[in-house]
């Protein structure tokens, strides 16, 4: 690696080679140099950390630049076929105002009318609708009153209506926006007063209509035949727990817990049930599970980056390009590869990983002297002992057309949640954590089905649930 114009790998290679031949350098401070250099190389090491060779974000990578497309043969803008978003006209506008013609700007003579020419302006009224019912009230001679009830839910004096609720919950728990703001907003837009307690209280509702749901969903997750899982940690109060998210193509399931391991899955009752595979990044914990596993291979591929880009093993730089390869080959194929070609790939992955044995070796065990545990190993013999540990889980992609070559479905469907934390910085309790949780698991969900957030928002507040669920 080299900071400006220093070469800071081929400098501490110099150095360690000038100290060893150096007979008049007492041990102590040989040991002392040795331990700054193995520092140095360690910080350098984060310094060549970005998004390409480790799972940090794109966003921390330093001076980073936008990427340039190459100039086609294509025009700039939408091509032939593609199905745009133009503003189209409406066939039933809200209001029409005729426009007739100044007679005095026109020749003198006879004309007919023979049609108009319509333009449309498209806008919106954002306004507060109050709807008072009036109960009658009946007394009969002897004085005894009757008094006409009123529609279901119509309860008290005055209260919020559906709308109010939808937009509430809508605003708060999927686009994100803080209580306060929300408050702003309905005292701003229509002057209705709304306290933020208000706002959470919806949130409440709609937490708690969403009970069945919540079972609902795990049982779909348990019996489908692949999910994918993921971890986040989040913010309560200042307390640092953990967001479990389950999801597939389909549906999706996320539960704040304070443990992270297999205790916190036990206890949220999905995974130790699942009866398809688990598409995972190899947290350990997983592995305690007693079903099928597949490994997500952008985490391989960028661990294969950093061996190469820091480690120099060429291994791992033809490993990355022989995933790659099989996974284009598995596109290619439709989903999955015919048993021949699978062989034929699976050997070639095989023959790389023990040509890898030569280049990054394991530790010597006679040095161990007694020591208990494992022998400490280098990142690069880590991946390399994994990939040859968990063949079958890194290749399942190849001859399972359901299961993907990543864990990407898992990782998109908990981002959701880091913008959150990056919004709000935390959770004022565990409740509210857990709320945030249902209500984004229903929406997640109805969003999969081809449901607006809006519309599956009014079907619980209306007491239904959509009919996909159902089925």
């Amino acid at each position: 690696m080299k900071i400006e114009t220093i070469d800071v790998e081929a400098t501490i290679e110099n150095t360690r080679k000038l100290l060893k031949n150096d007979p008049g350098v007492s041990p102590a401070l040989k040991g002392t140099i040795e331990l700054l250099l193995t520092l140095v190389t360690i910080l350098i090491n984060q310094l060549g950390l970005n998004s390409r060779n480790s799972s940090k974000p794109p966003s921390f990578d330093p001076n980073r630049k936008k990427k340039i497309k190459k100039v086609g043969d294509r025009k700039a803008g939408g091509q032939n076929g593609h199905v745009g978003s133009t503003l189209q006209k409406y066939e039933d506008p809200d209001f029409i105002e005729n426009i007739p013609i100044d007679r005095t700007s026109i020749p003198k003579g006879t004309y007919k009318n023979v049609g108009y020419e319509s333009r449309q302006i498209v806008d919106i009224e954002i306004s507060r609708i109050v709807t008072e019912y009036r109960a009658q009230i009946l007394e009969d001679a002897n004085g005894k009153r009757y008094t006409a009830p009123f529609p279901e839910g119509v309860s008290r004096p005055v209260q919020y209506g559906i709308n109010v609720k939808v937009h509430s919950v809508y605003m708060s728990q999927y686009q994100l926006v803080p209580y306060k703001r929300i408050e702003e907003d309905f005292q701003d837009q229509v002057k209705i007063p709304i306290s933020a307690g208000t706002v959470f209280n919806f949130n409440y509702d709609a937490y708690h209509k969403l009970e069945a749901f919540e079972s609902m969903v795990k049982s779909r997750l348990i019996d489908s035949g692949l999910c994918h899982a993921d971890e986040t940690g989040i913010n309560i109060n200042g307390k640092r727990v953990w967001l479990h998210c389950v999801s597939n193509d389909l549906w999706s399931y996320y539960h704040p817990h304070e443990k992270r391991g297999l205790e916190a899955m036990e206890e949220i009752g999905v995974l130790p049930h699942l009866k398809g595979i688990l598409c995972h990044d190899h947290w350990k914990p997983y592995f305690k599970l007693d079903c099928q596993h597949a490994l997500c291979n952008a985490h391989h591929l960028r661990e294969l980056e950093r061996a190469w880009e820091q480690d120099k093993q060429k291994w791992a730089r033809d490993m990355r390009a022989l995933l790659l390869q099989i996974n284009q080959a598995v596109d290619d194929a439709g989903g999955r590869l015919e048993p021949a070609e699978s062989r034929r790939y699976r050997q070639k992955y095989r023959d790389l990983l023990d040509k890898a044995q030569t280049e990054c070796p394991p530790p010597d065990e006679s040095r161990k002297k007694n020591k208990r545990g494992r022998t400490k190993r280098s990142k690069a013999r880590n991946l390399l002992e994994r990939l040859m540990d968990f063949e079958t889980e890194t290749l399942r992609f190849m001859d399972d057309e359901q299961v993907p070559f990543t864990n990407n479905r898992g990782e998109n469907d908990i981002r959701m949640t880091k913008v959150q934390q990056k919004i709000s910085g935390c959770f004022r309790s565990t409740e509210g954590a857990a709320i945030f949780c249902r209500i984004r698991s229903y929406l997640s969900t109805c969003k999969k089905h081809g449901m607006r957030a809006t519309k599956a928002l009014r079907l619980l507040f209306e007491g239904r649930l959509p009919d996909f669920m159902n089925e």
